[in-house]
């Protein structure tokens, strides 16, 4: 038996058995936060706060990493039309949206950017019954795995960046666990905004933290791991972004170039991005 590993698992990651909290109006919260107060909200983290290596500081308020918005309630709805956001990348495939569709109220929905595509497991699988894989196997897995994101979203991440060029945020960008094609985007952008390595992984790790655990009768695919290799799965390792930067690393002029050359962000549009997601100095 085989099965696909890295997004393939984020397809059907439980997100939690408990029901949702009330649908009542949301209570005041400080002026900023990096987790989003959300009864339905899973991983919804706001990227501002973050240094640069020049000083200057990510904009609170404007830029903003998810999964999964299908559980948000009218409540939630009501709390993030108060962000404003203008714009969502929604990286998830045609099945995952038509699964778990983001039903935002009529009149607030913003501008939805998303392809229709069917993704493809056929280099993300590990051999044999899922029962016998080790965590080691799911590490090295999800580790070879993580840098082919790189050009699987490849359109989806410049598209990202040419609303973020055009001024189009507050933005968000999620896909369904927040944490792989996220993870990758939001270390793409945060490179582009002159954050710090160490920082940038350290946000990516933050997703062990702010996930919903696995329920522990959690069915399916999930029964069939050892509690190791389900963690593995359903988690994040720095070993994992660390594949995507070395990957960056061994591009032609490293991140400046891969930026420039897959990205699209020459020196003018890496200062316009500054200039506009950045503090002053």
């Amino acid at each position: 038996m085989r099965a696909g590993i890295a997004i393939a698992a984020m397809l059907s990651v439980p997100m939690g058995a408990g029901a949702l909290a009330s649908t009542s109006a949301p209570v005041a919260v400080p002026a900023h936060v990096r987790v989003l107060p959300l009864q339905g909200g899973h991983n919804f983290r706001d990227l501002g706060g973050y240094r640069t290596t020049d000083g200057r500081m990510v904009k609170w308020g404007l830029l903003y990493r998810s999964g999964q918005m299908h559980d948000l309630t009218p409540a939630d709805y009501a709390y993030l039309q108060t962000l404003g956001i203008r714009t969502v990348c929604d990286f998830r495939d045609t099945r995952e949206r038509s699964g778990q569709p983001t039903d935002w109220p009529a009149g607030q929905a913003p501008r939805i950017l998303s392809d229709d595509y069917a993704l493809d497991m056929s280099a993300m699988m590990l051999p044999g019954d899922p029962a016998t894989w080790t965590q080691g196997q799911v590490v090295t897995a999800m580790t070879a795995t993580y840098p082919k994101l790189l050009d699987q979203f490849r359109g989806q991440y410049a598209r990202m960046f040419a609303e973020l060029l055009a001024g189009h945020a507050p933005l968000a960008f999620h896909c369904t666990a927040g944490k792989d094609r996220t993870g990758v985007a939001a270390a793409l952008l945060l490179s582009a905004l002159g954050v710090p390595r160490a920082t940038i992984v350290e946000d990516y790790l933050l997703s062990n933290r702010h996930m919903a655990p696995l329920p522990a009768n959690a069915g399916g695919f999930w029964a069939k791991l050892s509690p190791e290799a389900a963690r593995a799965f359903a988690g994040v390792d720095r070993r994992y972004i660390d594949a995507v930067f070395a990957t960056i690393d061994r591009h032609p002029g490293g991140m400046a170039g891969y930026l420039k050359q897959e990205m699209g962000l020459g020196q003018p549009e890496i200062a316009r991005l500054r200039a506009l997601y950045l503090t002053a100095k």
